[in-house]
């Protein structure tokens, strides 16, 4: 180490987001434990810090999407559409910063560059970009699970001489595309949002396309005083509920198969879901809609349909039509307004499993058909997923192994929240987790929380950590895997299983046991004196 120890505290977080701001408030105010957080962004927010793109917004309703440590807090605040945009959810994230004095242990724009484990004092130094060094116990990532962008693999990706927006660090000023010859890069979740608001102002949207995806329309509306009235009487009905839920937000139980039921009834069923908004209702209506290819391609079968009502032109509406991947084995993306948008007379639709794109040229763009000329270019193309923010970090344990390299043929971890070989380290919502299969604030609470108890109980045993063993890891990595081998996911190509990132190993990093019975199970391994650990 080149720079001296600025400061030696027991805890450093990494991130501003959900889980970061969380994290200051559990560990420093309830602990009472010092704590330093590191943000690169200049402001809290996390992925809504950064994702600030036209049409941004949360895809769980708002009331649900929001912290139950605080019953106060949660009667305080005030949403003001059921799926909140991504203003409102980084106001709202500033308010609690505020509300709870987190920036004054939080350092903005500045982001961690290396942390090394010392065997002899079981401590954590953390090195940042600003040259400062930190000595501390333990070191908690919350850096996100969708927060480092895969690379753009587009010849002269660099060479366009207009401008160019990544969706994922959208300006902070409004971007004007009036009169504007626009092309936009990616039809995954945020393109389908970003989408419908670009072409509404663009005087003409090109939009391409490599994968068809499966949208539900999100049904949002200003909630009426009477919706949020009825949100805040029953919060902690509906918070007891989303923490034993399969994916943090209250359903019905599912019916046992689609198959044994009438198409009448399947169809009401998935037409409701339509109707209402809501994924998890055509997704979870039931059981086997992930075990069984015939049980989703009655689901799948259902929103094609809905596209060719929607879709004028027939060859657009066969270009938007998935049929390459069951419904639910990639994110399954919700937006308004997103197959109508190919109605509008300025919108145009280039299906690139066709007609490639060759190269980015000065002008525009150049694909093995045609070429176009362009005013600005929005790339919309994802994320290297669950663990490329923590790979971009030089993170070395026991004898200087590197995590990315120990990650190398994929993640490995005990309960996505311990990584075997990297004592005292915790990773919030980490591969192996249910994370991105679930209401994110539940399963942020949830970690954090549980990373609280760890810690008072190391106090207690007067332990100066802990460590995942190999056996413990070895054997939940093989119950996540297994799980996974009965659903319809282990044939999709999607950023679960990092197969959006070239020369990314695809292994499936979501838990998808379910937040209930993960929560079952970490519950049970405190209860059984952290069984799988080592103190130290």
């Amino acid at each position: 180490m080149n720079e001296p120890i600025s400061e030696s505290v027991d805890v450093v977080i990494i991130g501003a987001g959900f889980s970061g701001l969380y994290s200051i408030w559990k560990l420093r105010d309830q602990l009472g434990l010092s704590v330093r957080a590191f943000e690169a962004g200049d402001g809290v927010g996390g992925t809504w810090y950064w994702n600030r793109y036209p049409g941004a917004r949360c895809d769980v309703e708002s009331y649900g999407y929001s912290f139950s440590f605080d019953p106060e807090l949660e009667q305080e605040w005030v949403w003001t559409e059921r799926f909140p945009p991504q203003r409102e959810i980084e106001a709202y994230l500033n308010h609690v910063a505020d509300r709870y004095d987190l920036r004054r242990d939080l350092e903005l724009e500045t982001r961690v560059t290396a942390a090394t484990f010392d065997e002899e004092t079981a401590r954590w130094t953390v090195e940042t970009d600003t040259n400062k060094t930190v000595n501390a116990r333990f070191l908690v990532t919350a850096v996100g699970c969708l927060s480092k962008p895969k690379d753009i693999d587009i010849e002269g990706v660099d060479s366009f001489e207009g401008p160019t927006y990544r969706t994922y660090e959208w300006p902070k000023e409004e971007v004007d595309f009036s009169g504007m010859r626009v092309a936009v890069f990616g039809t995954g979740s945020t393109g389908i949002q970003a989408i419908p608001e670009i072409g509404k102002k663009a005087a003409h949207l090109t939009v391409f396309q490599r994968t068809a995806n499966y949208n539900v329309p999100a049904r949002n509306h200003v909630l009426t005083p009477e919706e949020i009235a009825e949100w805040k009487s029953n919060y902690r009905e509906y918070r007891q509920a989303a923490a034993v839920s399969g994916a943090g937000v209250p359903l019905p139980d599912p019916k046992p198969s689609a198959l044994a039921a009438p198409k009448e009834e399947r169809d009401a069923a998935y037409q409701y879901g339509w109707d209402t908004g809501h994924i998890p209702t055509i997704l979870f209506s039931y059981a086997d809609m992930l075990a069984s290819k015939e049980a989703n391609e009655t689901a799948a079968q259902f929103i094609r349909d809905q596209i060719a009502t929607i879709v004028e032109d027939p060859e657009t509406a066969q270009m938007l039509t998935p049929t390459d991947h069951a419904y639910g084995t990639k994110r399954p993306p919700q937006g308004d307004d997103y197959y109508e948008t190919f109605n509008r007379e300025n919108v145009r639709l280039v299906d690139l499993r066709k007609t490639p794109v060759e190269r980015i040229t000065p002008s525009g763009v150049d694909t093995i058909d045609e070429s176009f000329e362009f005013d600005a270019i929005v790339f919309a193309t994802g994320f290297d997923a669950m663990v490329g923010a923590l790979n971009a970090i030089d993170i070395r344990g026991r004898d200087g192994a590197l995590l990315r390299d120990v990650w190398r043929d994929g993640p490995e971890s005990y309960l996505g929240i311990s990584v075997a070989g990297f004592p005292n380290m915790f990773t919030i919502t980490g591969p192996g987790s249910p994370s991105v299969f679930s209401n994110m604030v539940v399963s942020i609470e949830q970690h954090v929380d549980w990373i609280g108890d760890c810690i008072a109980f190391l106090g207690d045993r007067g332990a100066s950590g802990i460590e995942a063993t190999v056996a413990a890891q070895d054997e939940w990595v093989q119950h996540v895997r297994e799980i996974t081998e009965g659903t319809l996911h282990t044939e999709a190509e999607s950023w679960y299983s990092g197969s959006n990132v070239p020369g990314k190993p695809r292994v499936f990093m979501p838990y998808i046991g379910g937040v209930g019975a993960y929560r079952i199970k970490c519950d049970e391994v405190a209860a059984g004196g952290y069984e799988g650990f080592e103190l130290i």
